[in-house]
């Protein structure tokens, strides 16, 4: 099977392109600017949900689903959010097709048809949940309210890129309603933790954690907390957001509550989520060359076993051994394959598990038979160790363990070696341009400053590190007064 990648050196945008088509995550569809999902990135797609999913329910929170259409009117209710969506909004205006008597065969919108209001296809659900919450909340019994919901969502992109930025995505969206101000930070905190848990210990991708600054911040939010990523290329990943709503959509909807005075108060919200944007933020951490690197965890097909044989009778005896060692995997719930394909040969089965980013792959031919050993190739170093057949059911086990802690740690130090502290703008500019990462720089707190190094460099500021150092200094543009570091970085 050849691959023919470009390599990331040469071209990291088109290598990343190239991968997630070649590996068959996802292509590109009729509909332009949206994908189709294949089967095997939907595969490592649904492995992300299921783990998600369940940690969300360890927390307290159950799965709903809402319309895909908002009314235009409760979508304008919340202008802040309103407004921040406008320009990315599809519009539905009519609900029928007619004939066109010119044109045999061919369909027009019936002008006949024209919706009373116009609905939005949501790019986020605040507006119909909030809409909605205002039925299901009247007491502080009824709080707190906490939903989940699994969704595709529409924002109409121009430029799009699969997986990264298309104009429907998949995604969950958190939607909560508290009693108190101090609920609904505690909630957000929280989940923003849970999303850098899954990122680190279920997608091997270190995260910062820290909060958006006003520019950035989710439109109606009144804070926003996210968890960052580095891919290789130096840029960072937004991998997820978690926003503080305070009363806004509880006031734009008019969701209260009697407290236990029997007094009414308007409920304190939050939101949260992430998208299929976290399957390209795992090819641009792992991935090399050679294809998709998985760790372990998320990997649909975690082992993979091919025999190599000349004869029909050889590869009987190989098959049985194989079965009875493919039964012991599944005892520990490692996922498992056998390639037993007749009509392809083993350098082609190597090489297409090796684009695909199978985390372990065992060969086994006659002379393995012979010697009671199997040949034991780990995708992310690409080296091969022979093991006896009385170790390989444990060997493989710990294997596996070891990938995942070791894909975390490689990503983390890079991420180590790509934080650069910088004093003035001029180191800031050399650093953006010859090596990239995040930037670490004081900055005077404005909207116009961070305005102004977003315009002349097209680095933004990533985030407000939650760990950061309350220090005095200064403004890297401006030479004002600063509080403490932020993180800069050129995004996806």
């Amino acid at each position: 099977m050849s691959k023919n990648l470009t390599k990331r050196e040469e071209d990291y945008s088109k290598w990343y392109n190239e991968l997630v088509v070649k590996a068959d995550l996802a292509e590109n569809s009729g509909v332009r600017g949206c994908m189709v999902i294949k089967p095997y990135g939907y595969a490592i797609w649904e492995k992300m949900q299921a783990e998600l999913d369940r940690m969300f329910k360890e927390t307290g929170h159950s799965n709903a689903y809402f319309p895909l259409f908002v009314p235009k009117s409760m979508f304008e209710a919340e202008e802040k959010n309103a407004e921040g969506f406008a320009k990315e909004c599809a519009i539905v205006t009519h609900y029928r097709l007619k004939n066109d008597e010119t044109r045999p065969g061919k369909l027009i919108v019936d002008p006949n048809a024209k919706l009373e209001e116009e609905l939005i296809v949501r790019p986020t659900s605040e507006a119909i949940i909030w809409s909605t919450y205002k039925g299901w909340v009247q007491s502080y019994r009824d709080l707190p309210l906490l939903i989940n919901q699994w969704a595709n969502v529409v924002r109409w992109e121009m430029r799009t890129r699969l997986f990264l930025r298309t104009a429907e995505f998949l995604w969950q969206e958190g939607h909560t309603a508290h009693a108190t101000k101090a609920e609904a930070i505690e909630e957000s905190e929280k989940m923003m933790n849970v999303y850098a848990d899954f990122a680190e210990n279920f997608m091997a991708i270190p995260v910062i954690k820290g909060l958006k600054t006003e520019t950035e911040r989710f439109a109606g939010a009144e804070e926003t907390y996210c968890i960052e990523a580095l891919m290789q290329d130096g840029k960072a990943l937004q991998a997820g957001t978690s926003h503080f709503l305070g009363q806004n959509f509880a006031k734009a909807f008019d969701v209260k509550y009697a407290n236990q005075e029997g007094k009414q108060e308007y409920v304190w919200g939050t939101s949260w989520g992430v998208s299929t944007r976290l399957m390209g933020a795992l090819v641009m951490t792992h991935s090399d060359d050679n294809g998709l690197v998985l760790p372990p965890n998320l990997a649909p097909i975690q082992v993979v076993i091919v025999p190599i044989f000349k004869t029909d009778d050889e590869f009987e005896k190989i098959s049985e051994v194989v079965n009875g060692l493919m039964a012991q995997f599944k005892k520990l719930n490692i996922s498992i394959r056998y390639d037993n394909r007749t009509t392809q040969k083993p350098g082609f089965k190597f090489a297409e598990w090796e684009l695909k980013g199978v985390p372990v792959r065992i060969a086994v031919g006659p002379k393995d038979l012979e010697n009671g050993t199997f040949e034991v190739a780990r995708r992310d170093t690409l080296t091969k160790e022979v093991v006896s057949k009385e170790e390989i059911v444990t060997y493989v086990s710990d294997l596996l363990d070891t990938i995942q802690k070791d894909l975390f740690q490689k990503a983390i130090d890079y991420r180590t070696a790509h934080i650069t502290e910088v004093n003035s703008f001029e180191e800031f500019k050399d650093v953006l341009e010859n090596k990239g990462g995040f930037i670490s720089a004081h900055w005077d707190g404005t909207p116009e400053t961070e305005e102004k190094i977003k315009y002349l460099t097209k680095a933004t500021i990533r985030c407000i590190p939650l760990d950061r150092v309350e220090e005095d200094g200064k403004c890297i543009f401006s030479g004002a007064k600063s509080t403490g570091r932020v993180l800069f970085a050129k995004a996806y």
